[in-house]
């Protein structure tokens, strides 16, 4: 695979960040196209919360949630019932699919779903868990780096 995202900063800023690049801006002809859920990612200690808003949907017949990739993958379909029915519609209809990049040491077994109230929230179990820093040892000509205000005369000898 010829990507590597390196964290480097808060790690929720930057997955915050790769969501809203993945999803914005849309393609003006995709924009009015069709039903587009919005959609909320927050950290919630090591796990990452994706909140979609589905009102009126029916999660169990209308919604699937998939890991595919390493991508959460979210999709479903807004049905509109109504025939011969005029008048303005600001409800969008359609099918829709949401992704998310998920890290690398996530599998499908530490995401749950739960729909309740018109909102889907998908739980990813450890997404942040690796991402805390880990300080890299760094040599100088193949020999170990000393920090200053160490003694150096072990080294040397």
């Amino acid at each position: 695979m010829g990507s590597l995202t390196l964290w480097q900063r808060d790690p929720f800023t930057e997955f915050d960040a790769l969501v809203r690049r993945t999803f914005a801006p849309y393609r003006a002809e995709e924009r009015f196209a069709g039903f587009v859920p919005t959609a909320e990612v927050v950290r919630d200690g090591q796990d990452a919360v994706v909140g979609l808003d589905l009102p009126g949907l029916d999660a169990a017949a209308d919604v699937a949630v998939e890991v595919e990739s390493g991508r959460l993958v979210v999709r479903g379909e807004r049905r509109d019932e109504r025939t011969g029915e005029r008048g303005r519609r600001e409800v969008r209809y359609g099918s829709f699919r949401r992704e998310f990049v998920l890290p690398e040491h996530v599998t499908a077994d530490a995401v749950t779903a739960d729909y309740d109230a018109g909102v889907l929230k998908v739980r990813v179990a450890g997404a942040f868990a690796e991402t805390q820093p880990r300080r890299v040892a760094v040599t100088v000509g193949g020999r170990p780096a000393v920090p200053e205000g160490e003694d150096t005369a072990e080294q040397d000898a």
